[in-house]
């Protein structure tokens, strides 16, 4: 994933070690975020959030819709301003190559994102479907299934 050069996003600065905006950028996006909110829901629907994505990133519509789905976890078909945050956060990541780095940190809050079931375990299957959200190859996927596995024996 490449954030599109020029856009809003590309001039928010990310904790490399908590991997955090700062208060003063979080503040910026929470006014981006009323921006891009044009039903005055503060929400984001599955038509606003595309064309957010599409116009900051070089994603696909499936991968575009991929994250939404997963991001609108009770299926209400929008997501609010922590869901965006998060997804902030994990672009900004992976811009700056701090995914290994975001997934420690954050752990517990991406495990849920990827339980789509809510069962509490996440299949590699799951992890293969998002492993262009983290940028992770397909050795560094197993062995990172493999960490996060603590059902194996």
């Amino acid at each position: 994933m490449k954030l599109k050069q020029g856009s809003f996003l590309w001039y928010l600065y990310l904790d490399k070690l908590y991997c955090l905006l700062s208060v003063r950028n979080v503040k910026v996006l929470v006014e981006y975020f009323h921006l891009l909110d044009v039903h005055h829901n503060n929400t984001l629907n599955d038509v606003l959030f595309y064309h957010f994505l599409h116009h900051v990133t070089n994603w696909k519509r499936r991968q575009i819709m991929i994250v939404f789905n997963m991001l609108d976890w009770n299926a209400m078909g929008e997501i609010g301003f922590d869901q965006f945050y998060m997804l902030v956060c994990i672009l900004l990541a992976q811009q700056n190559h701090l995914e290994e780095q975001f997934i420690f940190r954050h752990s517990r809050p991406v495990f849920e994102l990827l339980d789509l079931e809510g069962e509490l375990r996440i299949g590699a299957d799951n992890f293969h479907m998002y492993n262009f959200l983290f940028n992770i190859k397909k050795q560094e996927l197993k062995e990172l299934y493999h960490d996060f596995d603590v059902t194996a024996s």
